[in-house]
């Protein structure tokens, strides 16, 4: 039987090894080159896919990280920053995830163009962010976007409106991957085009990439030469995710023979995120885990928030000299996320994926720093961009902050039905954004619009069936007037 499967296993990589060599005769021009570097990683990826057997992890091995590795940020900001924090800050270059479309929440193009908040989109707050820090130190602190074939296009062409911006903007393509047949194993594309019916038979691999892309790309040697030693990843849907000077000024002063070359943002567990990467001990290591990698008979417990407590903001900071030695040794170690999709004709189809944190593992004398919430404020959904375009929140500068007003320091949980999905339809329901101070929860499940000068007050001290009660009321005044 084991030597059936491994005649099996070779007839598949050598039938996807010539599918990939005739997808290659269909390119144009540069696209040939660029094409091969990513189908070498993307051989390396199926490769190993083809022979991984059973979980990832052995349950009994795994152990809560000790206390020296996962260091509280409060101990952290009490250390005076130095007045070489200038030095340090043009030692750093701010990377952002922007892959993603829009289309989630009713839009076309990159995600990062959406108004969440003065008609500032997600690109303009990390712009004015990144420029106030620039103007404020005297710095030159750089931002790199990782696109994606998706992205790419669209974001080169708004990026110009930033020119007179004290900002050095640089992007770099992640990897374009063919979606494998399900059945066959064997590439959905025909050809090596991205546009119309060929659209579907491509994706970009998860952000576990940026390794190999960043590196493929040239622009990591770029940096390194210009002096830069870290850099900062974060989603740019994150708008909690800005430049930290207390954590960088941590990872600046790490001993000379314990030099830090990862540091992992994790912040406390609550009911919504139990689904989230956590932090543990393995094999002497500091790994992530995520929940597909969790044995079906410990996903429970795996979703405990009093036995898994942190889970990953994905704000990381990585050594730019790492990278580059773990990627020339081959050393970059991620596990594979297989992502079931089905496509709109109704063709079963995997895409094999990484995700960045879970390489932590291979970096030397990683750090968890437990950060507050604050620092993960993520917009997947029309829910997450009510409370951001809020009076909860005050802008500064292209950064948000928690309004001092509210009593208590944890958003509302808000949960909008399917009606407010679409951006568009959000806004159409919405004819100012409510007072939300003092609103503990809030659910709509019906389709509501929202007057003027609406104020939702909900005491988080009271108890549920008061809470459930008090909305209620307001819903009859919102709808009855």
């Amino acid at each position: 039987m084991a030597e059936f499967q491994e005649k099996l296993r070779l007839q598949h990589e050598t039938s996807m090894h010539k599918e990939l060599e005739k997808l290659l005769t269909t390119a144009k021009g540069a696209e040939q080159e660029i094409s091969k570097k990513d189908f070498e990683g993307f051989k390396n990826l199926f490769h190993r896919f083809l022979q991984v057997k059973g979980p990832s992890v052995k349950w009994d091995k795994i152990h809560k990280p000790p206390e020296d590795l996962i260091h509280p940020y409060d101990k952290i900001k009490a250390q005076v920053l130095p007045d070489s924090v200038a030095a340090s800050l043009n030692k750093l270059v701010v990377v952002k995830l922007n892959g993603g479309l829009g289309t989630s929440m009713g839009c076309k193009g990159p995600k990062s163009v959406i108004s969440v908040r003065n008609e500032n989109t997600f690109l303009d707050l990390t712009v004015h962010q990144i420029e106030h820090l620039n103007k404020t130190f005297n710095v030159d602190v750089p931002l790199v976007l990782m696109n994606s074939f998706n992205t790419d296009e669209d974001t080169k062409k708004i990026l110009q409106k930033y020119t007179h911006h004290r900002v050095h903007i640089h992007t770099f393509n992640q990897s374009r991957y063919p979606r494998i047949n399900k059945e066959s194993l064997l590439p959905v594309a025909k050809d090596l085009g991205v546009h119309g019916d060929h659209g579907d038979a491509w994706y970009p691999p998860g952000h576990g990439d940026i390794y190999a892309s960043f590196y493929n790309s040239g622009l990591l040697d770029q940096l390194i030469t210009a002096g830069k030693e870290y850099i900062f990843v974060s989603n740019i849907d994150n708008l909690g995710a800005t430049v930290d000077l207390f954590i960088l000024n941590h990872l600046m002063t790490q001993p000379k023979d314990k030099r830090c070359e990862f540091i992992m943002e994790v912040t406390d567990k609550t009911r919504a995120d139990v689904k989230g990467g956590t932090l543990i001990q393995y094999d002497d290591k500091l790994r992530l885990l995520e929940i597909a990698q969790v044995p079906k008979a410990h996903v429970d417990e795996f979703k405990s928030v009093t036995k898994f407590k942190i889970f990953n903001t994905n704000n990381l900071w990585i050594s730019l000299a790492a990278i580059k030695r773990l990627h020339e040794q081959n050393a970059m170690d991620m596990e594979i996320i297989v992502n079931p999709k089905t496509l709109d004709g109704g063709l079963n189809v995997i895409q094999l994926e990484t995700a960045v944190g879970a390489a932590i593992k291979a970096f030397d004398n990683a750090l968890g720093v437990n950060v507050p919430r604050s620092r993960f404020l993520p917009v997947k959904t029309s829910s997450d961009l009510l409370l951001v375009m809020s009076n909860l929140y005050s802008l500064d500068a292209g950064s948000l902050t928690m309004s001092k007003k509210r009593e208590f320091p944890s958003t509302p949980h808000v949960k909008l039905g399917s009606s407010f999905t679409k951006v568009h339809d959000f806004l159409m329901r919405f004819e100012s954004i409510p007072d939300m101070l003092e609103l503990d929860h809030l659910t709509v499940s019906g389709d509501v619009t929202f007057g003027k000068n609406v104020s939702l007050k909900v005491k988080a001290s009271y108890p549920k069936w008061f809470l459930l009660h008090s909305i209620y009321l307001e819903y009859r005044k919102l709808i009855l007037g």
